[in-house]
Parts: structure tokens; sequence; C-alpha cells
């Protein structure tokens, strides 16, 4: 547990995680979190913008603000996504959510086959509010088939292989992260609500495994592709009271 971080100013801990995210977060004690779906993806500045307009409707602070869900044009090349992070942490610098060097936000960011966006934008957002006697929800974040910190593309695991096998081993693989993260958080598996997976590669062979990781959850299949070009197989989960689709 000495990775798990407090935001006492924002109701949450998080899970020490790399420069564009925290591994997860999870709801302190007499908080819950919200998700808001934006009918469509919003881009990045002005869903910044509208978020932080609906933490103030709430009275909540900015500092409330502790997952997203992002959507992308086409997966990034690994340079490009450095890029694109400086400016998206460059906000929560802002915003009081990067401290000491560590980020505080859980983050997915994915590539949708289908319908992409024109530019990067936000998918979907979480945040506290007060909730006296409310069981701890949280969100883990999103991990692709690559150990974080490690050799890319060279550690990606399974790399470049997409069969029956190759995807399995990536599974299996990203199943053990999102493990490791829900007892980082102190979390329970049980309590998940949604389980979702990103891949444009056949899962049906995998419905078990992931089914079993959250036996109580529904698991929500998006057509995507995880963000950096070479990456096949993501997954997200999370537990949280209320969702809504912000028009």
């Amino acid at each position: 547990m000495g990775n798990l971080i407090s935001v006492p100013d924002g109701g949450y801990s998080f899970l020490k995680g790399v420069f564009p995210y925290s591994q997860g977060v999870v709801a302190a004690r007499g908080f819950t979190i919200e998700r808001l779906r934006f009918a469509r993806p919003v881009p990045v500045s002005e869903g910044f913008r509208r978020i932080a307009a609906h933490l103030k409707s709430l009275g909540r602070p900015k500092t409330a603000f502790c997952a997203c869900e992002l959507r992308s044009p086409r997966p990034f090349s690994f340079s490009g996504f450095g890029e694109f992070n400086q400016g998206y942490v460059a906000v929560l610098k802002d915003w009081g959510l990067f401290r000491n060097g560590l980020n505080a936000v859980a983050r997915s960011n994915v590539a949708p086959e289908l319908d992409p966006p024109a530019e990067p934008g936000f998918h979907a957002f979480g945040y506290t509010v007060p909730a006296p006697g409310a069981a701890p929800g949280y969100v883990v974040a999103g991990s692709g088939e690559w150990p974080e910190g490690g050799r890319f593309p060279e550690d990606i695991v399974a790399r470049g292989d997409v069969s029956a096998g190759g995807l399995r081993t990536k599974a299996e693989w990203v199943i053990a992260m999102m493990r490791a993260r829900l007892a980082g958080l102190g979390a329970r598996a049980e309590d998940a609500t949604i389980t979702q997976v990103y891949t444009v590669h056949g899962i049906h062979a995998l419905l078990p495994e992931i089914a079993a990781l959250t036996p109580q959850a529904s698991v929500t299949w998006h057509y995507c592709r995880p963000p950096i070009e070479g990456l096949d197989y993501e997954m997200d989960l999370r537990a949280v009271s209320c969702e809504r689709v912000l028009a």
C-alpha cells in the first residue's frame, strides 16, 4: 500500500503510476465516484472546460476530477503519444492534480476503429462527490500489453501476434495487471460495475477469463485500438455509484 497516495482535497487516493496517469483511484471514506460520458467525444481543451464547469455546478473543486477516458483519431506513434501527454498533463498541473512529480488521475486512451473523432478528446470522466456511508468506488486505469517503463516496442507482450494464442497471452497479461492494480488500491473485484475491453480482434474465446475477473460486473467491448501503435489489447474497470450521459 506504500504507493497509495491521498488527495485529501479531492476525496480520493491514487495508486502511483507514470507521468501521463495513475494506475487507479479509490474514493475516500465519505465519498463516492460518479461518471459522466459525453454523447460525442469533446476536444481536449473544450472537455477540460466542460469538466471544470460541471464540477463548479456541483460545488466540487477541480481536484475532485479523478479519472477520464479519452478518444483519439488513430493510435499515436510512441513519440507522438509523449508529445500529447505533455499538453494534457500541463492542465492537470494547473488544477493541482500533478504534485511532486506524481499524476493523480486514472486514464484510458483509445482509438475507435469506426467513426473516430477528428482530434483527441474526452469520452467520459469521473469525479468524487460526498456520500456518507457509501461503499468506496474506484477506477482502475487502462493498461495495454506492455509493461510501462519497459523497452518499446521490444517488451510488448506477444508482440505482433494477433493469433488466438497471441491474443490470449496478451489478455492474460493485462488481466494480471488489472488484478495487481486492484490489490494496490485495496479494492475488491466483486464490487466492480463495469469491465471494458478495447481491441479490434475477436475476444469471444477469451470471454470466460475476462468475465471471471469481475464476475458481478458487465463486460463492454469497445471496437477500438490501444493508444500506441503496436499494441492490440487494453482493459480497464470501475466501480461507480452513478453514470450519466452529458449532451
